[in-house]
């Protein structure tokens, strides 16, 4: 019999032990995944999947302040890794005040899941959150589409968002590091960030980026500078693909130039044709040239 595939490398028996049953705390043997008890916050560790990067100070002591004086309002989501060991789904934030607060317990809601589900779980539910960053956002959608096997389609329907956007989201992840911690730590906006990426060039990404950040340039300001540089690029290419004549090409051009008495053009083209153009006055001229090359 073939062996059932996991996600991640943890699936559901390796999470459970074996047994779905070993959940205590504070002596409730009977506590079992999906139920709410008190857990205490040694034995939870931080989730390896938790696509926010930074959690701004201001608002965990503000959050650790009313833990103080009005404790944990909504239970923490975990779920089961082991015997009396647990791993946060959702509400770090909690979890983090609850320990500057002093608390040693915390409720929590507990689920059993394996890796794959672990991680989609919380990918997707900090993406509905408001204060996550472009960056933030950005990998999400990435980690989804890569680790979950998750198509842009699907994961469109899976968050409410247009796929369209997410393909904007995912570009973000193609600048620079510089400009994308920029991004991350709001010193240019989305906005920006949008116009820059519709320079190829990584160097003239950086510069505009200085730019930016130097004379705190607008969005406007910055895609009419973007406008102007895509213009120049379209151009300078256009003179860098023109053909280049050889040199026996053009000596015999000047030949058969002199040969003839009248001025010849030869024009190449980038498929390796051309074509060579004979310059004449006037009939009698045409009738000339055509004895010449017919040695008449």
């Amino acid at each position: 019999m073939a062996q059932k595939k996991q996600g991640l490398g943890r699936g559901i028996d390796s999470v459970l032990g074996g047994s779905a049953m070993d959940v205590q705390y504070y002596g409730n043997k009977d506590a079992e995944p999906e139920s709410i008890v008190k857990i205490n916050l040694d034995k939870i560790e931080a989730n390896p999947f938790q696509p926010r990067v930074v959690f701004e100070e201001s608002g965990i002591n503000e959050l650790a302040e009313s833990i103080k004086s009005q404790g944990i309002i909504q239970p923490i989501t975990v779920r089961k890794m082991g015997y009396n060991q647990y791993q946060i789904v959702s509400g770090e934030r909690r979890v983090r005040a609850s320990k500057q607060a002093g608390l040693t317990d915390i409720p929590a809601y507990i689920i059993i899941a394996s890796d794959q589900e672990m991680l989609e779980k919380a990918l997707v539910e900090n993406l509905q959150r408001r204060d996550l960053n472009p960056i933030e956002v950005s990998n999400s959608y990435k980690r989804l589409i890569d680790e979950c096997k998750i198509t842009q389609e699907e994961l469109s329907v899976k968050v409410g968002k247009e796929r369209s956007t997410i393909t904007n989201y995912l570009r973000l992840l193609k600048l620079p590091e510089e400009i994308q911690d920029a991004i991350s730590m709001s010193s240019i906006t989305m906005g920006h960030a949008r116009a820059i990426i519709n320079i190829e060039d990584k160097e003239l990404q950086l510069l505009l980026f200085n730019d930016i950040v130097s004379n705190n340039l607008s969005v406007r300001n910055v895609e009419e500078a973007v406008r102007k540089l895509n213009e120049k690029n379209r151009e300078e290419n256009k003179i860098k693909t023109k053909i280049v004549v050889s040199p026996t090409l053009t000596t015999f051009t000047k030949t058969l130039s002199g040969v003839l008495g009248v001025k010849v053009k030869v024009k190449n083209e980038e498929n390796g044709k051309g074509s060579i153009v004979i310059h004449y006055n006037s009939e009698d001229e045409l009738n000339r040239i055509i004895s010449i090359l017919n040695n008449e």
